[in-house]
């Protein structure tokens, strides 16, 4: 049964670009398209659609209003939808903070490589929102691309890593609900925990203001990774989007690259990538945790981090918004714990201890 979408957007170009790359893809369905959110509601009293994609800035009624609106009187999953260009990362934070499943940035015209991976993201993500818990407060040729996993920006871990050399390091790796999981988990770290790195899927210039928030809110310090950076006490690194984020080592401590690369298990940042470099750099120093997410990103860079003497960890299916890559990590065999989201803090504080 498809996913039937509707799609809330002032500009008529918009409108028509999601639709095409929506219903390029034979799971979804774009029941209708709306304008402001007044004819948005008018549409919902019709037929209730399994998602809405929402733009932020519409005539009549902003999308933030709309969506608290719509989260307060009949709850469903919403993606919000907003330009690079209108310095709006601050209004998706907000968006997250009313209810909203996930953000996406309005596909631009610009190369085809441009376009499909627009497509891919757009898609992917309305298939996570369907299946996500909301909570009060074969394909077509175009979308038929490669899935590539993490040998496209680095090998395969060969050896085994010494664990007694240097400190523990903490990477953590998330996508659909994971900006609220991952507050939570930071949120209960102590100044002296361990250095963290964190994927999270999140579009292009919107990861700066999240690290941002989440400084303001935790102990530890949170920042957006920049090569060279040092992965150290206290500290939490976040990949910034639209570029792969790796561990490597330097003697006795670890530091982070950020590199370009194509999508890896149909993502950038990847998951997959930053645990393999895990693998390959920290072995049992390392503590990998998967998080709530629509997919298998990560499940296999988690499995190959396990073989290397890392402790693996995935989220409990009970507080996952989306049960897909924690659950792929579980089946693969990656996982040696199976923790709920409030117990991951403490997992990592034990171990690291």
């Amino acid at each position: 049964m498809s996913i039937r979408v509707l799609i809330v957007d002032a500009s008529p170009v918009i409108r028509q670009t999601l639709t095409a790359i929506l219903t390029s893809d034979p799971e979804i369905e774009v029941m209708g398209a709306a304008a402001d959110p007044y004819i948005a509601a008018r549409r919902i009293q019709k037929e209730v659609p399994d998602v809405i994609i929402l733009d932020v800035d519409m005539p009549r009624m902003d999308g933030i209003t709309f969506l608290r609106k719509l989260m307060a009187q009949r709850p469903l999953p919403v993606v919000m939808c907003s330009s690079m260009m209108n310095g709006g990362s601050q209004t998706l934070m907000e968006a997250l903070d009313a209810g909203a499943v996930d953000v996406i940035l309005k596909p631009e015209v610009g190369s085809r490589e441009f376009l499909l991976e627009s497509q891919v993201r757009v898609c992917d993500v309305v298939k996570a929102a369907a299946v996500a818990r909301v909570h009060h407060s074969p394909r077509s040729a175009r979308t038929h691309q490669p899935k590539l996993t993490a040998d496209a920006i680095l090998p395969p871990p060969t050896k085994w890593i010494s664990a007694k050399t240097t400190e523990k390091v903490v990477l953590l790796g998330a996508s659909t609900g994971g900006t609220e999981s991952l507050r939570m988990v930071l949120e209960t770290l102590p100044i002296d925990s361990p250095g963290v790195v964190i994927v999270q899927h999140m579009p292009e210039m919107f990861t700066a203001n999240f690290a941002r928030r989440l400084d303001s809110l935790c102990a530890v310090t949170v920042k957006e990774a920049q090569s060279g950076d040092a992965v150290t006490q206290g500290q939490v690194l976040i990949a910034p989007g639209n570029k792969h984020l790796l561990l490597q080592r330097t003697g006795s401590r670890y530091v982070v690259e950020v590199k370009e690369g194509p999508l890896v298990s149909r993502h950038r940042p990847s998951v997959d990538v930053l645990f393999r470099s895990a693998a390959r750099s920290a072995g049992g120093n390392a503590v990998g945790v998967i998080m709530t997410g629509m997919g298998d990103d990560g499940a296999q860079g988690l499995l190959e981090m396990r073989r290397s003497g890392a402790y693996t960890i995935a989220e409990d299916e009970s507080t996952c918004v989306v049960f897909g890559m924690p659950k792929e990590a579980i089946a693969r065999g990656g996982a040696m714990a199976v923790v709920p989201l409030g117990n991951i803090a403490g997992e990592i504080m034990r171990l690291c201890r």
